[in-house]
């Protein structure tokens, strides 16, 4: 007899899993399928799993710092996980430098203020304690390679930074997914790997269950889209886009990883982060640093249509991320082969994520989350756990927005912040520190 479930999660990556935990916590009887052969196996291996609690917004402030207490206690969070090992978070500390891009931060610092998370000026002659030999000029706007101004300084110095101690990055993305997979089958949660979902069943005027790539078919009366890049495609099949405001996209990502410059400490390094030269940067194993894009206006977005079929070859996005970086760090050297991650990410309009219901009653979704909520995944499944309960209580949440308690700072948001009908958010800062 096949077993039933109080409700079906697309997707096993970090928010996935973390959805199905929460859920199973709360009593529900949940299935997580995904097309990939194990949790965490998609975008969130692809992760530069950085912890951080600076963002464009209030709400996606709190969401962080109430995320940030879960990584720093994980065992606690995932409890005893038996026959596997758990990930090791790194509580460094985040460097962020101020620049006319990101306001001096000073929207940022207000938000930690009014949430209670510490922070600390640093003074520009300050920043080379953090980092010896670093060149504090200033080098905004970005260029690409073949701009002839290219490593031209534009100002002196850069107006400073703020260090942020609680944060730092997770050593292995993808096993953080499968900690919360073991923890949520310890509860009673089922996940079937290698099958997709091919087709939303509706019945009533509702959603009814799925039907999946082995031709099987699920009843199920709440099915839950976590899908990272292929959300969209499952938003399709249950034919909801055309009620949303925000659409989300796949975006194809390069991250470098390259050997530290000279008298740089990957044991004591710092999650680094430069709208000045728009990068990012944090230690990598092996006397590392693994260093992103900010997405600066110059450089070209490749938008993927078909989440299947993408380029996984790196381009000249690579030289150009750590060119830029080498503006910041004289002595980082240029290697002559290109090594880290292609990816896919999973962006909104405005990069901020959908939290939502969607017009058809009982499904939902998780989506444009990739490269800006990793860090916000446990947070995330206790989101989607609220909203399920709720909206399938009888709540218009679109009327009514949930209230959300954030628990470890005491704080409490509305997730209406994350609707599918929101307005673009103006102040986003359209960019991500994945």
């Amino acid at each position: 007899m096949a077993a039933k479930y109080d409700a079906l999660i697309i997707g096993a990556g970090v928010i996935g899993a973390c959805t199905a935990f929460e859920m199973t916590k709360r009593g529900f009887r949940t299935l997580s399928v995904d097309k990939l052969p194990e949790a965490g196996h998609g975008s969130t291996s692809g992760s530069c799993a950085i912890i951080r609690t600076y963002y464009s917004a209030f709400e996606t402030c709190a969401l962080a710092f109430e995320g940030w207490h879960y990584w720093k206690d994980w065992a606690g969070y995932v409890g005893d996980v038996k026959g596997q090992e758990l990930i090791t978070y790194h509580d460094t500390g985040c460097l962020v430098i101020k620049s006319p891009v990101n306001h001096n931060l000073a929207r940022v610092c207000a938000a930690m203020d009014e949430i209670g998370c510490p922070y600390e000026h640093i003074e520009p002659q300050d920043i080379e304690r953090f980092y010896p030999g670093v060149d504090t000029r200033t080098y905004h706007p970005a260029r690409t390679l073949d701009d002839a101004q290219f490593g031209q300084p534009t100002g002196s110095q850069v107006p400073g930074a703020v260090f942020f101690p609680r944060g730092g990055y997770v050593n292995d993305p993808k096993l953080s997914a499968q900690n919360v997979q073991a923890a949520a089958q310890a509860l009673g949660a089922d996940f079937r790997f290698n099958v997709a979902v091919t087709g939303i069943l509706k019945k009533n005027g509702r959603v009814s269950g799925v039907e999946l790539s082995d031709g099987s078919a699920i009843d199920v009366s709440v099915v839950i889209n976590v899908g990272g890049p292929h959300s969209s495609k499952i938003n399709d099949m249950a034919g909801v886009t055309t009620g949303m405001k925000i659409s989300t996209r796949a975006l194809r990502h390069e991250v470098a990883h390259v050997p530290a410059p000279p008298g740089y400490s990957t044991e004591s390094g710092f999650v680094y982060s430069d709208s000045d030269v728009h990068t990012y940067a944090r230690p990598e194993k092996g006397d590392h640093l693994l260093i992103g894009s900010e997405d600066p206006e110059c450089d070209e977005k490749e938008w993927v249509d078909e989440p299947d079929h993408f380029d996984a070859n790196f381009s000249t996005q690579w030289k150009t991320m750590v060119m830029r970086l080498g503006q910041r760090f004289p002595e980082l050297g240029i290697p002559d082969t290109a090594k880290g991650v292609v990816a896919l990410y999973d962006v909104s309009d405005d990069w901020i994520p959908i939290y939502d219901k969607s017009d058809l009653p009982g499904f939902y979704m998780a989506c444009g989350t990739s490269g800006n909520q990793y860090k916000n995944a446990p947070v995330a499944g206790k989101i989607m756990t609220a909203l399920v309960e709720a909206c399938e209580a009888g709540r218009n949440h679109d009327e009514d927005p949930v209230a959300f308690k954030l628990e470890n700072i005491s704080r409490e948001i509305s997730l209406g912040f994350f609707s599918r009908n929101r307005e673009i958010n103006q102040d986003s800062s359209f960019s991500v520190i994945g």
